[in-house]
This record gives C-alpha cells, sequence and structure tokens, in this order.
C-alpha cells in the first residue's frame, strides 16, 4: 500500500533504496544503528530541543470554538450541547475534548520529522488498564480516535499539558506542576534511550502489569501512593461483561434488556418511538454479521457462539460525545453469559489536516490498526465494519470491541502529589513503548540525549500551552454565556 505523507514506517528503520533494488526485487534497505542515531542527531538542526519549548499564537490562529463547531457538524445533534456542558466543568475537562484545536496548533510549528504511529489525543486520562488475551492486567493506552503516523513529540506535549492541566486543577504550586511534568517527560526520555538499547522481539514483548509499576517505581515511590494505584487496579478486576450484565440490564416480560437512563443510555425501542427502531435493528445485526470479517478466524466462531439480544445508543466519554455510539447485549450458552460489545462510529482524525489522510479508507480499520500497532495487547474482539443506513443514505465507519474488560482508570483530578508522581511516570513509560512499537526509537533516543534540554523544553511548552487551553476554556464559556451554542450541563 502506498504511503500518504506522514505515514510512519512500520519499523522506523528502513526504506526503499534504489541503489540495493535487483532486476526482480526491490530490496529494503535497513540502516545500522549507527546510521540511526546520526539521523536522530540530525534531527537537532531541524528542530533545536530547545525550540520544542515554544508556542507564540498566530494572529492568524483559528477561533477554538469555530472547530468545536466544524466537529458538531458531523455528530448526533441532541447530544452536542452534552459535550459542550461536559468540557465546560473545567479547564482540564475542556483539554480532553479540545484534541482538534490542539491538533491545529501543533501544525503550526515545525517537527523533528521522526515519525511514529501517534495516539492523537494522548492525555492523562486516556491511560488505562484492562485485561490482555492471557487475563492478566496490563496498563497501556486506551483511545485511538485520533490516531494516525506523525511527529513523536505532538503526543509528548499533548501528555505533557495535561499533566499541567491537572496539576492546576489540583491547586498544586507553580514548583509542583513543573516537577510532574518533568517527571513524566523524563521518563518517556529515559524509557526510549532504554529501548533503543534492546533487541526486536525483547521490545515487541515488553507490557506493563501492576507487579512490573512496583518493580520499576515502586520502591522510591511514597507506600501511600502506590496503595492508591493498587487500589484502582484491583477494582479493575469487577469490571467485566457480568459487571456490566448486574448494572446494565433488566427483564421486561421475561427477556433481557439494557436498562434505560436517558439520555446517557437510550434503548433502541426508546430512541425510535415513532418507527424505524427494526430497521435500525436489522442494520445493526448486519453489522456484527459483517464485522466477524475482520477477526480471526477462531475468534470469528468465538463470536459465532453468541446470539443478539439488544441494543441501546450511549454517550460515552467527553470528546467523544456526540458520535454515534452503540452498546450491544449478546448472549452465549443462556441467558447467564453475557458479551457486552461497544459500536463506536470512527470518523476522520483530527490530524488528518495537517498530516495527510490514512492509509486506510475504512475509518474504522484506521483506529483498529494503530491500536494494533502501539498497544501491547488488544481486545480480542477488536474490528470493524461499515454499514449504510436507510435513515440518513449516508454510510457510516465503526469500530466494535468489548465495553468493559477489566476497564479501570485512574483519575487525576483526585491525584496527591505523590500518585501523579508515579501515574505520570506511568504514562510517560507506556507512550515511549507505543512509540518504539512503530517508530525510529533508536533515532528518536538519539535526538533526545540524556541531559535536561529536551526535557526543560517540553515543562515549558506545557506552561504556555495551558495558558492558551484556559482562555480556550473561557471563550468556550462565554459563547455558551452568550447564546452562540447551547450547552447541557450536570449530564
Amino acid at each position: 500500500m502506498e504511503k500518504t505523507q506522514g505515514e510512519a514506517s512500520p519499523s522506523g528503520s528502513s526504506s526503499e533504496d534504489p541503489k540495493n533494488a535487483s532486476t526482480e526485487t526491490n530490496h529494503i534497505y535497513h540502516e545500522t544503528p549507527a546510521e540511526r542515531v546520526k539521523k536522530g542527531k540530525a534531527a537537532r538542526s531541524n528542530l533545536p530541543r530547545s525550540s520544542l519549548a515554544a508556542w507564540n499564537p498566530p494572529d492568524d490562529r483559528p477561533d477554538p470554538v469555530d472547530l468545536l463547531e466544524g466537529q458538531a457538524q458531523e455528530r448526533v445533534p441532541d447530544l452536542v450541547p452534552i459535550r459542550y456542558g461536559r468540557m465546560m466543568t473545567s479547564p482540564f475537562a475542556f483539554y480532553r475534548g479540545a484534541a482538534v484545536i490542539m491538533a491545529s496548533d501543533l501544525a503550526m510549528m515545525p517537527n523533528t520529522g521522526l515519525n511514529v504511529q501517534l495516539c492523537g489525543d494522548a492525555h492523562l486520562s486516556n491511560f488505562g488498564g484492562f485485561a490482555s488475551p492471557e487475563r492478566t492486567l496490563v496498563l497501556d493506552l486506551n483511545d485511538f480516535d485520533e490516531t494516525l503516523p506523525g511527529p513523536w513529540e505532538w503526543d509528548v506535549k499533548r501528555l505533557a499539558a495535561s499533566m499541567e492541566i491537572a496539576g492546576r486543577e489540583r491547586n498544586f504550586d507553580a514548583k509542583t506542576r513543573s516537577n510532574l511534568v518533568s517527571a513524566t517527560v523524563g521518563e518517556y526520555q529515559q524509557a526510549m534511550r532504554e529501548f533503543a538499547e534492546l533487541r526486536n522481539l525483547e521490545m515487541w514483548y515488553l507490557h506493563l502489569s501492576p507487579e512490573a509499576i512496583q518493580a520499576r517505581w515502586g520502591i522510591s515511590a511514597k507506600a501511600k501512593a502506590i496503595k492508591s494505584l493498587d487500589a484502582d487496579f484491583a477494582k479493575a478486576y469487577h469490571k467485566d461483561n457480568l459487571r456490566a450484565y448486574e448494572k446494565l440490564t433488566h427483564r421486561v416480560n421475561g427477556k433481557l434488556r439494557i436498562v434505560a437512563n436517558p439520555p446517557l443510555v437510550v434503548p433502541i425501542e426508546d430512541l425510535y418511538t415513532k418507527g424505524g427502531e427494526q430497521e435500525i435493528e436489522d442494520i445493526l445485526r448486519g453489522l456484527i454479521r459483517g464485522y466477524r470479517s475482520s477477526l480471526q478466524p477462531d475468534l470469528r466462531r468465538l463470536l459465532e457462539s453468541y446470539r443478539y439480544a439488544h441494543i441501546a445508543r450511549k454517550v460515552v466519554g467527553v470528546g467523544s460525545v456526540g458520535t454515534l455510539t452503540w452498546i450491544l447485549l449478546m448472549l452465549g450458552r443462556d441467558d447467564q453469559d453475557p458479551l457486552f460489545l461497544q459500536v463506536k462510529e470512527a470518523k476522520s482524525s483530527v490530524l488528518e489536516p495537517y498530516l495527510g489522510k490514512s492509509v486506510y479508507s475504512h475509518k474504522g480499520q484506521r483506529v483498529v490498526e494503530g491500536q494494533r500497532l502501539m498497544q501491547a495487547a488488544s481486545d480480542i474482539f477488536l474490528g470493524w465494519e461499515r454499514v449504510l443506513s436507510g435513515i440518513d443514505e449516508k454510510s457510516h465507519d465503526f469500530y466494535i470491541r468489548q465495553l468493559w474488560d477489566w476497564k479501570v482508570s485512574a483519575d487525576p483530578e483526585v491525584m496527591k502529589p505523590g500518585e501523579m508522581t508515579i501515574y505520570g511516570r506511568i504514562c510517560g513509560w507506556t507512550l515511549a513503548r507505543a512509540h518504539a512499537r512503530s517508530g525510529d526509537r533508536i533515532a528518536i533516543a538519539a535526538y533526545l540525549g540524556k541531559g535536561k534540554v529536551y526535557n526543560q523544553a517540553i515543562v515549558d511548552f506545557a506552561i504556555a500551552y495551558a495558558d492558551q487551553n484556559e482562555r480556550d476554556y473561557q471563550a468556550l464559556v462565554e459563547a455558551v454565556n452568550s447564546g452562540r451554542i447551547k450547552a447541557e450541563t450536570g449530564i
């Protein structure tokens, strides 16, 4: 498949070289470690590490509310006010929904030219725990709606700014906040340097478990910080399909149905009370049948052992509010054997206007392939499908995964400095591992070096961009207060 602008090489270390082409086959030229180090250091000429600190909004910077309103044009209209209401909760909540704004800002700045598979929305709340196929808890990135190849530093800057913003939310002083950001991005730097020394298979098999967290950071961490994180992780083992079954279902005329909780959860029969529910149900049944082809044959067989029971529309997250999302109840050997799937519409990545279109024409496949590349282990039911709706005569791309599978996420808005330091290190290490799987870890490590130049530059950027985020947050508040846009709060 031909690469588009911004696409990362799968290994990050090879390229087509005409000099090595034979008359029969084009050979891939693999750079030596020394050549990759040279490439990383050369990138400092394109973008000195100290330049990573710069954030000077230009006079023609797009209006942040206009950017949000542009996204709203492709979302479910009656849910958009909920999105704005959730973003108005605080500057940190606003930041969670403002990936489109930051993508526009990052694109205005020069970049290193060292590409990886980007998460595209790597803020603190998009990391968490879930079950691996081997039924062990792993910590990883958990949101890939915006994934696309691009410069590694875009993810790092988004993560760093989220730490500064979360620290302000907790009323930490400036020094504490800077130390938190420094610990987070410093861990990225240290981890990438370690990864540069690993063999390829060693790198590929790396994952982060609660035990690995204890081994890497537990000794220097305060006991209370580790205890708090352990308590969060312990909750994961109880958040599964059976827990969803207990919490989200009830019986209606003897049949299992998803419990209504409007407007957050709306069963299909309540959503289309004037007709159309059968058509939507048929479309979604067809989606499940078609989605099977994106799974491995053995997992296809497993999925086929479940039967359809019920479906409801669900509101999820902050930035995702307004995208068409369904939760689907399937049943296995009997009514006590549930499987909950989340069917979420995939839109174009907010990065595409600046990095070029994805090599995948199917937006759901873009999300899934990016997730599989960045995560150490992915949900066994992760897949995609496209449907043509008779309701609006449009095609919709979806990706599908389990709703809950030991899912847990930490809440940085309630953390103390010790807890947040460990959590920031976890996020920094995790992001570095995800980038090292898809990009040139040796070149990135060489660019970063081992000194404090990169670290201090990102700390300075995080402060400057947190200030910008507060201005953008106020712009949203003013737009709501003036009646320019409508927000529904408390939902």
